[in-house]
């Protein structure tokens, strides 16, 4: 079999909501397979292996860890468990492809990459937005300056889930809470199209146990400026406008995933569809699996230091907003 078709092997650590869309995606990519399923719970393991077809469904993380014919190991646990899988996984000797947020700070994002790069093994952060065609075609667009510099960046992502505060998502302790797991969406737009913010201000709302509700955040730059928000007690359009010297360019709900963009330049309008046939993870998958195969150590896309600058900006959020998760 030639190296560029290589079948990849998966794992999959963690086996809520977002683990179910990465194999229904992961069953469309061509020359990969899910392989093996590990939960805290048997029963939980085998019917997510059976669901998906998986070979094996261990009621153990350590066990699915050790399993030497996996490939890749994609890791979907709560935030706050990042590290330790993580770690543990790259001590096995085992790609890992960990879902956003990286970690929970900064600290704990370089115990990671350091492990990684101990080992020489490849590490590289889940944020599948980074992938999509049309941000891409949008990153593109900004680097060619076709529409002159970009001046502002308008970006935001709001839902107003079920108050279920043993939701991983409302819970402080698994590390819930707006910032952490939507506004990571809007500050990556930023990051990506205008790089590190010369300073940041931000101002939060929180629940009764402290995770925080919602989020206002202005970066500036030289020349440019990024209002971002978040919110988990409004529904509202969760779109990306970014404001050029000669047009703009609109990025639909929700920008984050799969969509279509309009670009407005000189009294014309055009309207780009990037609809794909899969969720959207299909693009991180495919990606990963190419460096796999070509035995790189790092994307190229989502470097080790673009996650390590995304957790500094987002730990700096939660220090101006007083959100402390020890």
């Amino acid at each position: 079999m030639k190296p560029h078709s290589r079948n990849i092997r998966w794992g999959i650590i963690g086996l809520g909501r977002i683990a179910h869309e990465f194999a229904q995606d992961l069953q469309k990519v061509p020359n990969c397979s899910l392989y093996a399923v590990a939960s805290r719970s048997q029963e939980k393991a085998d019917d997510f292996g059976a669901l998906y077809g998986a070979q094996q469904a261990y009621g153990s993380y350590e066990l699915l860890m050790q399993d030497d014919a996996i490939d890749a190991i994609y890791i979907a646990t709560p935030h706050v468990f990042h590290k330790e899988h993580t770690i543990q996984c790259l001590n096995h000797k085992k790609p890992v492809l960990c879902e956003k947020p990286f970690a929970m700070n900064v600290e704990e994002v370089s115990e990671m990459i350091a492990c990684a790069q101990q080992n020489e093994v490849l590490l590289m952060e889940a944020l599948w937005t980074a992938f999509l065609p049309h941000f891409q075609h949008v990153l593109r667009f900004i680097k060619s300056r076709e529409l002159g510099d970009l001046r502002q960046l308008s970006a935001g992502f709001s839902f107003a889930p079920q108050l279920d505060f043993e939701d991983r998502v409302l819970k402080k302790e698994l590390g819930g809470g707006a910032v952490l797991d939507i506004g990571i969406y809007p500050v990556y737009a930023a990051l990506a199209s205008l790089g590190l913010p010369d300073s940041l201000e931000a101002k939060a709302n929180f629940f009764h146990n402290g995770a925080d509700s919602d989020c206002m955040m202005v970066f500036h730059y030289p020349k440019a400026t990024a209002n971002l928000s978040c919110s988990l007690i409004h529904h509202e359009k969760t779109e990306a406008k970014f404001l050029f010297e000669k047009g703009q360019i609109l990025i639909h709900s929700m920008f984050h995933k799969p969509n279509r963009i309009t670009i407005r330049s000189n009294g014309k309008e055009e309207t780009l569809d990037f609809g794909v046939a899969t969720l959207g993870y299909s693009f991180e998958i495919d990606h990963f699996n190419q460096l796999i195969r070509e035995g790189l150590l790092e994307s190229d896309v989502m470097t080790h230091q673009f996650s390590l600058n995304l957790i500094r900006v987002l730990d700096a959020i939660r220090k101006e907003i007083g959100l402390s998760y020890e």
